[in-house]
């Protein structure tokens, strides 16, 4: 794989590039506006940070170009976020894009910063979340909020800008903080869902399974879970705990093996690993529970609301934004196992009741998830900020 082969733009033809810190997240979240803005007509170019075990030839099988920029996800390394700096300079010197569209922290501060100073036309910045250091109140995470504001003043800051959030509390986090102009922000509900992926809506007839899917971090609440499935158990409640989701060494508060041998010794939950079709997991469950911290709005999620399954989730930015509390799912206190294993076992004792908040939170796929909707907003963003570069 090249690392930042250049090549000029196609004369006339309006040139966005994508740049993700992980390339299997862009594939799962962002790969479908990528195919529809170069059936657009515009030129797409993807450059990376890490693969996370997807192919990028794959990608230019597809007819994408595809570029890596060493970036390391969640490293602190001063020298080699400095090279990082300065391949993400390198690449939009060389790639001249119309417009650049970054997607997860280190691209949008880095790469905000630097289509600044390199003339970049148009930017799109999406907020996917806004991390660890915002969820907790110590001292530590504290200093840190220091140290990045000015560099998330001057990443939100682009002349002609849109930045994409995924819940109204993370923009008003952004705005009070004083680094984000409230006038550039757009609301998008998450990154969508194929709706056509989601065919078995029936429940089946089985042992109820409650199902966790997310990366294996403690701020996903994977202790919670595990903590609720002790507590129906010792309660006698009939029922499979099932935690799906793949590990994350790079994270700080990510389990690592010793965490996961321990939690499969323990044997109130079945660790499934990371699951490629999710379709097929949640047409198996019956409950899908995410007891995050603190989202920007869980993919998980809107996959279980086109899957017609029943959402436990926790009361938090992000999280609560996913459902329609009391119709499709329930909501708990975060860092409360105790409520979380009531709201199950009231689901589970009450199958009509689950089986209605499934179908009402198919409806609400239907009307604010699905994929063509927010492909749809994206493409419109792109055209909004190039005409508006236009009549400048």
């Amino acid at each position: 794989m090249p690392i930042l082969n250049t090549s000029n733009a196609i004369k006339n033809k309006v040139k966005i590039l994508f740049l993700v810190n992980n390339l299997s997240f862009f594939n799962s979240h962002r790969l479908p506006i990528a195919e529809a803005s170069r059936s657009k007509g515009f030129d797409v170019v993807i450059a990376y940070g890490e693969h996370g075990g997807a192919d990028p030839e794959l990608l230019e099988r597809k007819g994408f170009k595809v570029l890596l920029v060493p970036m390391e996800r969640g490293g602190t390394n001063l020298l080699r976020d400095l090279r990082t700096f300065f391949l993400i300079w390198t690449l939009f010197k060389s790639e001249r894009p119309n417009i650049v569209h970054l997607v997860t922290i280190k691209p949008y501060l880095y790469g905000g910063i630097i289509a600044r100073l390199t003339g970049v036309s148009s930017l799109v910045s999406a907020v996917s979340g806004l991390g660890t250091i915002f969820i907790h109140k110590d001292f530590k995470s504290k200093f840190l909020r220091f140290l990045l504001y000015p560099l998330y003043h001057l990443a939100f800051n682009h002349s002609n800008q849109t930045v994409i959030v995924q819940n109204q509390e993370d923009a008003n986090l952004l705005v009070s903080w004083g680094v984000l102009d409230l006038n550039k922000v757009q609301l998008l509900r998450g990154s969508g869902v194929n709706l056509d992926n989601f065919t078995d809506l029936e429940e089946h007839d089985a042992m109820p399974v409650v199902c966790f899917v997310a990366r294996l971090l403690v701020d996903k609440g994977v202790y919670e879970f595990v903590s609720a499935a002790q507590i129906l158990k010792k309660r006698g409640v009939k029922a499979r705990f099932c935690l799906a989701g793949g590990m994350d060494f790079k994270n700080n508060t990510g389990l690592n093996i010793n965490d996961l041998n321990k939690l499969k010794e323990e044997g109130f939950v079945d660790v499934l690993g990371y699951q490629k079709d999710i379709p097929e997991l949640y047409a198996k469950s019956h409950i899908v529970c995410l007891p995050s911290y603190r989202e920007g709005l869980p993919k998980s999620l809107i996959e279980a609301a086109a899957a017609s399954r029943a959402v436990i989730t926790t009361d938090v930015p992000g999280c609560r934004d996913a459902i329609e509390p009391n119709i499709s799912g329930l909501l708990v206190p975060v860092m409360n196992d105790e409520a979380l294993a009531d709201a199950i076992h009231d689901l589970i004792k009450n199958p009509e009741k689950r089986k209605n908040m499934g179908k009402a939170g198919r409806v609400l796929a239907e009307k604010e998830f699905r994929i063509e909707k927010i492909v749809d907003a994206h493409i419109q963003i792109y055209e909004d900020l190039i005409n508006y570069k236009s009549s400048i």
